[in-house]
């Protein structure tokens, strides 16, 4: 056992660079593992300014001074937070309270529907599993009024974390921005002088995750907005909430619709009941998830990503429970990275002796 054990060490870490990389990423994960939480600004500021650094090295290439393209950038994503904060914010809100004072008589009309079932379909649905399906509704309902009590009651506490954000934020993504190139001289300082491995695969990392991230962020506002216009053109309820729901449920692959499909159903169902105009908005609805998976994931993720189906629904459960929603985010991602590390990875091939 031994010997095994020596032979698989010789193998995959007889080199240098090896042990360095392998020393890095545990670091790294075992740093954001237990600071993530803490250090949520700092990650927010550098996939903000991840995000924003391709149109300051295009402004660049357009000879425009750096300090200016940096200021270019900035300002306009302050304007864009500006109008998050002051148009989007409070219109989701709004819905969201009128979202809440409607959910008892939404349930209150669907339990009434639920106890028709037994009578109409006696063969299919008993007293007793509609009964048992209404106490499981209640007893959600009742975790979920607890979880806003809780926030009611913490919202001070929330409004500092809310204030703190909105202020830490935009300052490191300012400096990161300004500084990208004495920040990345200062990293590199504390690396080895050969890193040929490290190179290569930060190489490959840099490009993947940057196109996999700016084409997420695309892909959410394309399809929050697409929505958001077909349920105002339908006039479904609560309009900019579900568009926000279902644009960001790309963030978590094949899951995320799934899940978000329930509530516009939902809502729609309250709404129309089982009319025409319900079947109008779920064939829109359906057509725009059908555009999203077919057309638009492949135009921008064709180069992004080259995983199994499989492969990401394990990242996402794993890389989610263990970091929450950064942990979903970047799931894909760090499934690429554990990829091209892998691929990378210098391995001394055992010699197989010549059969005499």
């Amino acid at each position: 056992m031994f010997k095994v054990a020596q032979d698989w060490i010789q193998r995959y870490f007889s080199d240098e660079e090896a042990v360095v990389l392998g020393v890095l990423l545990v670091l790294a994960f075992t740093a954001v593992l237990t600071l993530g939480g803490i250090m949520a600004p700092v990650l927010a500021g550098m996939v903000l300014s991840f995000l924003m650094h391709g149109l300051v090295m295009t402004l660049e290439r357009l000879r425009v001074p750096s300090w200016l393209a940096v200021a270019i950038v900035f300002a306009l994503f302050m304007g864009a937070l500006a109008l998050f904060v002051l148009v989007l914010v409070p219109l989701l809100w709004h819905q969201l309270i009128a979202l809440f004072n409607e959910l008892p008589g939404m349930l209150g009309k669907w339990q009434s529907l639920l106890l028709l079932l037994p009578e109409r379909y006696p063969h299919l649905v008993s007293d007793e599993q509609v009964l048992q399906a209404i106490d499981v509704a209640r007893g959600e309902v009742g975790k979920f009024g607890q979880w806003v009590l809780t926030v009611s009651l913490t919202s001070l506490r929330l409004a500092v974390n809310i204030m703190i954000y909105f202020v830490l934020v935009p300052i490191l993504v300012f400096f990161f921005l300004k500084d990208r190139e004495i920040i990345g001289r200062w990293m590199r300082g504390y690396l080895p002088r050969n890193r040929a491995l490290l190179t290569r695969v930060a190489k490959v990392m840099n490009r993947q995750i940057a196109n996999y991230i700016r084409g997420k962020v695309i892909e959410i506002f394309i399809c929050g907005i697409a929505t958001y216009i077909g349920f105002i053109a339908l006039g479904l309820n609560y309009a900019a909430l579900l568009a926000l729901l279902v644009g960001l449920s790309v963030v978590v692959p094949y899951v995320g619709t799934v899940v978000v499909t329930v509530p516009v159903a939902f809502i729609a169902l309250f709404q129309w009941g089982w009319s025409d105009q319900f079947i109008y908005l779920m064939a829109v609805y359906g057509i725009i998830q059908a555009l999203d998976g077919n057309v638009l994931v492949p135009l921008l993720f064709a180069e992004a990503v080259s995983l199994h189906p499989v492969a990401i629904i394990c990242a996402v459960l794993l890389f989610g429970g263990l970091w929450g929603f950064w942990g979903v985010f970047f799931a894909i991602p760090l499934a690429t990275l554990v990829k091209a590390v892998l691929d990378a990875w210098p391995r001394n091939e055992p010699t197989v002796s010549p059969m005499i």
